[in-house]
């Protein structure tokens, strides 16, 4: 090194300090994540077949709904992330539709193509399943999992079994199929469950600084809860006789000033159906139904958002939507 390249050298190196400096106070200013020791931070994902309780799991995680749930199968059709920071350790779970296996359509593979991109990077995985239950479906969705990443089997609807006895030679199959983990027995309505379950999950996390902060509860906007809350609804008062395929899209989400309440919202939202009997069945006798829905959803609304919601509810059909893959994106869909 000559003379000249040592003087640059040097005039770098006394510049670089506070280049460094200015860099990790802008760094810090943007809200980037400090270092805490102690602290760990990962991301588990939950996983099974439609209808095994995975979204009702994940409510009781977080301790608050933000998931829909509903006998129908196939409700969940989002990756919803709940967050829930305990003492030193911040859990980031993600509810995923059920895997679907019957019925190719352009809205079945975007649900698919949402569960292979949840569980592709995570720290681990919560299996959900039935205890003492293992169909065709399970097995399907057992088959995606990478080797690698920790799964714990969790057979949930524990208080649906009478006779606990039976459960061993369930179990002894299941270690056979795949190297579990753990074994979790357990209801997710259960709140001693629920509490031994984070103390499981918690030794699984790499130590590292929280993503998000002490009291968010998910990543999701109020504009899509808002979809989701009224989604909700609507199966809960239609029952079986709405096929899954119904969807809602949000309009109109405006925020506005208001003197009487402290927050004021006013949504617009459209149910879309498949065909002009779905459409009638919605809105029911003289709108008695569709008027139902709009006031359970807005009810549960300005609880979740504490705010005063104004919701304005439209049925419109959409033939053959589900299977039009450019409608099911510009509905929402992966």
């Amino acid at each position: 090194m000559n003379d000249a390249t040592k003087d640059v050298a040097a005039d770098e190196g006394a510049e670089g300090a506070p280049v460094q400096n200015d860099l990790e106070a802008m760094l810090a200013a943007a809200g980037a994540p400090a270092a805490v020791p102690g602290q760990r931070c990962g991301v588990i994902a939950i996983v099974g077949k439609p209808n095994v309780g995975k979204s009702t799991l994940l409510n009781a995680l977080v301790g608050q709904k933000i998931s829909i749930t509903s006998r129908k199968a196939q409700t969940t059709r989002h990756r919803i992330t709940g967050i829930r920071t305990l003492e030193q350790t911040q859990f980031i779970f993600v509810d995923t539709p059920g895997f679907q296996t019957r019925h190719a359509t352009a809205l079945n593979k975007s649900l698919n193509k949402t569960v292979m991109g949840a569980i592709g990077d995570v720290d681990l995985i919560l299996f959900v399943v039935e205890a003492g239950n293992f169909t065709l479906a399970d097995a399907k969705v057992l088959s995606l999992f990478k080797p690698g990443i920790p799964t714990l089997l969790l057979a949930n609807k524990l208080d649906m079994v009478h006779r606990r006895a039976e459960l061993a030679p369930w179990l002894k199959s299941m270690q056979e199929r795949h190297p579990f983990a753990e074994f979790v027995p357990m209801s997710a309505k259960n709140k001693g469950d629920i509490e031994r379950l984070f103390g499981i999950c918690a030794k699984y996390l790499p130590e590292q600084a929280w993503w998000y902060g002490e009291d968010e509860l998910t990543d999701r906007s109020e504009k899509f809860l808002a979809s989701e809350t009224v989604r909700e609804k609507l199966f809960r008062f239609t029952g079986d006789e709405l096929p899954y395929t119904s969807t809602v899209v949000i309009d109109k989400f405006d925020e506005e000033k208001s003197k009487q309440h402290k927050r004021l919202v006013k949504i617009a939202a459209t149910i879309v159906v498949e065909r002009d009997n779905h459409k009638m069945m919605v809105i029911g006798d003289k709108g008695e139904r569709l008027k139902r829905i709009g006031t359970e959803a807005r009810q549960e609304l300005e609880k979740l958002m504490d705010a005063k919601v104004f919701l304005e509810l439209w049925v419109k059909v959409r033939s053959g939507w589900a299977d039009d893959e450019a409608r099911v994106r510009s509905f929402g869909y992966e």
